[in-house]
Order: structure tokens, then sequence, then C-alpha cells
């Protein structure tokens, strides 16, 4: 078993608005089918839009996630809940909340037939 301690992490990006831990810190995670990673939206801030190849599953750990599509609507997320993006749907995620931030697990990977997801179906890491 494979213990992965945010409170040992460290931010790869950290400023007024967002925190991000990403897993690659973590031993073992080069054989994952996946990377991951969390999140915070510190309160009344928002994450920088956000568009990329891989497909995303975010799950909400603590607060309301505001999460924005291209389009302009917005999808309320509460904690406990999760949301899927698609590669390429570009999103913003707000954090209206005046005290609480939004803690979010991202799990993300290659769509399958993509090229830079060689080797994934063989349950190697897409980076490998």
């Amino acid at each position: 078993m494979h213990v992965f301690d945010r409170s040992t992490a460290h931010a790869s990006l950290s400023n007024e608005a967002i925190e991000v831990i990403r897993w690659e810190q973590f031993q073992g995670t080069d054989r994952l089918p996946f990377h991951g990673m969390w999140y915070s939206v510190f309160p009344g801030q928002s994450s920088p839009r956000d568009q990329h190849p891989e497909l995303e599953l975010s799950l909400v750990l603590a607060g309301v996630a505001e999460v924005e599509a291209a389009d302009g609507t917005i999808t309320r997320v509460p904690s406990g809940s999760g949301f899927l993006l698609a590669g390429q749907e570009s999103h913003i995620v707000h954090n209206s909340s005046p005290d609480t931030p939004v803690v979010v697990f991202s799990a993300y990977w290659m769509p399958e037939g993509h090229p830079d997801n060689a080797g994934v179906e063989n349950g190697q890491g897409a980076d490998q």
C-alpha cells in the first residue's frame, strides 16, 4: 500500500488564489495509469482558466466548487460530489465562500487513442 500524505507534500504552485500539489513527487506514482493532484481555491478566489488534452475527474473534498464552462455556464459542485471534464474542455473553478477554501482531488489521464497515451493500455504510465 502507498500513502500519499498531502501534509508532507510540496506545492508546485501557490499564490493568493490557488495552491496545487501534484502527485508526481510521491514514490510509485510513475506506475499509475493516471496522474493526480490536490488543489485548493482560496475563499473569494478563482483558478486561472485551464484547458488541456487530458480527461479530468475531480472530487470536491471541502467547500463548494463553482465550475465555469467555456460558454459561461456555472455549475455548483458541493463537497462529496465530483465532476468530469472532457479533454480540451475549458474551465475555471470559483470559490464564492468568504471563509472556506475549496479543496479538490483530481485524477487526469490521456484519452484512449491520443498519441501521448502510448503504453497506458498496457498498464504503464502515460509518460513512460
